[in-house]
């Protein structure tokens, strides 16, 4: 995959509601709970992310209030990194190579906002249910677990704060219940005031640096000239966008399909003659599928089972005109 098709893509993975007292019994309205309460909530915190035996360390701050919304998150480990949101505009600023990418949110959000607001159909594709109450990050959380039904997605185990809904754990694991990636608050604080300081940019940018506008143009679905010549089994398209590869290379068609949890991207993009070598591989939880299909080349990606992206990807296919 290109350097700047997987810097978007990783982008894109990227980027107050009332406490409640009285906990639901339903785990369906527990999950909806996490997802407002990591949309509308004032929070801040240290989270660990897990992938293998990598591990990185960030630093979020997230606030809600009569002017939207508006999110910091900085990486404490390794290349110094940092993703600005203030409602529709997503800046992922990339120190090391001095470049600045400018997005929207999409449809995949950061931790601890990775859920949909939407659930219809999620029943269909995994078994939900409650699991115990424990503790994360000092506070009190219900876990909820999410089994698949079939060997095209990962599982789920997620852990809410009991008052207010924040999603405080998640853990992705595959079908021998092995741990793909997780997400932990190492400490964290729910509700009151944050100051603007937390939300200004800590890294200085030069004027050698690159600005790149990745904001993509949608693109309505029958009018992509792209589609499956065979469904992968509760996945379907929900987005298509053309986005801006840089530096003149033209456009990348992006596709999104989605069992309304898990999502395999697709980008199609022409192949310029550089040598491809096409196949799987891994970049940490996300696994990627590489093909050429005439002048193109398809790429797609996602944190799921390798055996969905290569088959999403081998069942892409132009459309006969």
């Amino acid at each position: 995959m290109r350097r700047m098709s997987a810097v978007l893509a990783v982008c894109a993975a990227l980027m107050q509601a009332p406490a409640i007292a009285e906990s639901p019994s339903d785990p369906l309205s527990w999950l909806g709970r996490m997802a407002t309460a990591g949309q509308r909530l004032n929070y801040s915190g240290t989270f660990i992310y897990q992938s293998g035996k990598n591990f990185e360390t960030s630093r979020i701050a997230h606030m809600s209030d009569a002017n939207g919304e508006h999110e910091r998150l900085e990486v404490l480990d390794g290349s110094p990194r940092e993703v600005i949101r203030s409602n529709n505009e997503v800046r992922c600023v990339l120190p090391d190579q001095k470049t600045v990418i400018i997005d929207r949110p999409g449809t995949r959000r950061a931790f601890p906002s990775r859920l949909p607001v939407a659930f219809g159909g999620l029943a269909e594709n995994y078994r939900i249910r409650k699991g115990s109450v424990g503790r994360v990050a000092g506070l009190d959380a219900q876990q909820i677990i999410l089994e698949p039904k079939d060997d095209l997605r990962f599982g789920y185990q997620l852990w809410a704060e009991l008052q207010s809904g924040l999603l405080l754990k998640a853990r992705t694991v595959d079908d021998r219940g092995e741990i793909v990636e997780q997400f932990t608050f190492s400490d964290v604080r729910i509700g009151g005031e944050i100051g603007s300081d937390a939300f200004r940019p800590r890294i200085t940018k030069s004027s050698d640096w690159r600005i790149v506008q990745a904001n993509g143009v949608e693109v309505r679905k029958e009018e992509s000239g792209w589609a499956l010549n065979a469904p992968l089994a509760g996945f379907s398209l929900v987005s298509v966008m053309r986005r801006p590869l840089g530096r003149d290379r033209g456009e990348a068609l992006h596709m999104v399909y989605s069992d309304g949890l898990a999502s395999i991207s697709v980008f199609i993009e022409p192949n310029d003659g550089a040598r491809v070598e096409p196949g799987p591989l891994a970049s940490g939880a996300i696994n990627i599928y590489k093909r050429v299909v005439g002048p193109y080349l398809v790429t797609a990606l996602g944190e799921v089972p390798l055996r969905s992206v290569q088959r999403l990807g081998d069942a892409i296919e132009p459309v006969a005109r």
